[in-house]
């Protein structure tokens, strides 16, 4: 360990391992050093026994449930579009090679009581309730823009403009402004639309050629997943950075960040430092560098039946703030032996929201747990999110962001 690296990567979260395989194709000297035995950090992937360890206090997990081998739960899932750039990462890269996707059979959203899909074809955004017959039209001249828009910034630009203003122009209406902010573009709260517009427009855009990608490989939902658990992704970017000499030691415990000068220069595992220009990590490794911003609260939960009215064994369903009286969307995810993430027979749910009392989590998360059905087993975590207080450039300490909700 004690060398001198290019850079140090602490921790082994999605972020931090890709980073670590990008880098080190660039050629660059990584060490990446994890204080857990297992790749993931927080997005790890566990089997049953490892669940009722985190959560149960060790209890033993009950035998109906079948057997811990046959589950990888992960703690923090996270359906992915086609369209998106961890995508392009894992094609460009070729991490893709390790990897198989299964697709999420559909997308919903939660309006007026009830479920309905979220269009992804032509067809069905003529058919759907979610808009008004006479704002199709208008959400119609929205799109054709944002296609014009993307072919040509500037002279469709949206310099100056939030997405408020956006809104207004084309006369769209609050049901149809939710459909886009929330099921689309999935933005967790309303803030969204008094800033620029150029964010909302990009996630809007990526979300429909996801659809698009998804009609022509027949596919009814612009999501994907991998295999086996999220927990593959970090673990296939690990390899890739082994491949081109990465450096990994897990188990290591990290005593110090060394700073000379308030400046970055090692990393210290006992009487042992290893130096580099630039330190990458999650926030956990730099409580001094990072501030709260909010607390997630997720629950797993474990069902013996899909979940109850949205026709498929795999789904996202989005219950946006304003349908439930919150300030922040509600995200119930359901997966199952098709993920190849649980035994036949069994599906694994999951709930995230930003927490906005102090009370029980499981009142916040209610109108998700609704939608849910019989509950066989259930699992509720509060999580602090953190973000860095500053981009690194004085110090070359750079940390990545805890997980939203979404």
């Amino acid at each position: 360990m004690d060398e001198e690296y290019d850079v140090i990567i602490l921790g082994t979260g999605l972020t931090e391992c890709m980073l670590s395989g990008i880098l080190a194709v660039e050629g660059k000297k990584v060490l990446h050093i994890d204080r857990n035995n297992f790749y993931g950090g927080e997005c790890a992937s566990v089997n049953l026994t490892q669940l009722y360890e985190r959560f149960r206090d060790g209890a033993e997990p009950p035998k109906e449930l079948g057997r811990e081998r046959d589950y990888l739960i992960d703690l923090i899932p996270k359906f992915l579009m086609t369209g998106e750039g961890l995508i392009k990462v894992l094609v460009y890269t070729n991490v893709v090679r390790y990897l198989e996707f299964s697709a999420i059979a559909t997308s919903m959203v939660y309006n007026s009581g009830k479920i309905y899909k979220v269009p992804s074809t032509p067809g069905e955004a003529t058919m759907s309730p979610l808009v008004g017959v006479l704002q199709k039209l208008k959400a119609r001249s929205f799109f054709e823009f944002l296609q014009k828009w993307q072919t040509d910034p500037a002279a469709h630009g949206l310099e100056g403009k939030t997405m408020a203003d956006v809104y207004s122009e084309y006369n769209l209406n609050e049901d149809t402004q939710e459909f886009i902010g929330h099921a689309m573009a999935l933005q967790l709260d309303e803030k969204y639309k008094k800033k620029a517009a150029h964010d909302t427009c990009q996630r809007v855009i990526m979300y429909a050629s996801s659809a698009a990608r998804a009609l022509d490989d027949n596919r009814s939902s612009p999501y994907i997943y991998p295999q086996y658990g999220l927990g593959d992704l970090p673990q296939a970017f690990a390899r890739l950075s082994a491949v081109y000499a990465g450096t990994f030691m897990l188990d290591t415990p990290v005593d110090e960040v060394v700073r000379e000068n308030g400046v970055f220069v090692g990393v210290r595992s006992g009487d042992k430092t290893a130096r580099a220009k630039q330190v990458i990590g999650d926030p956990s490794y730099f409580r001094n560098d990072v501030r709260k911003t909010g607390r997630v609260i997720r629950a797993i939960c474990i069902l013996r039946e899909p979940i109850p009215k949205a026709g498929a064994d795999s789904a996202q369903i989005i219950l946006p703030q304003r349908q439930i009286g919150r300030e922040h969307d509600i995200y119930v995810t359901c997966l199952s032996s098709q993920q190849k993430i649980c035994p036949a027979g069994f599906y694994v749910a999951s709930i995230s929201t930003i927490a906005e009392t102090s009370g029980d989590p499981k009142e916040e998360i209610a109108a998700g747990l609704k939608l849910l059905g019989p509950i066989e087993q259930i699992f509720v975590s509060v999580s602090d999110v953190y973000e860095p207080v500053s981009d690194g450039t004085q110090d070359n300490v750079f940390v990545s962001r805890s997980y939203d909700a979404t």
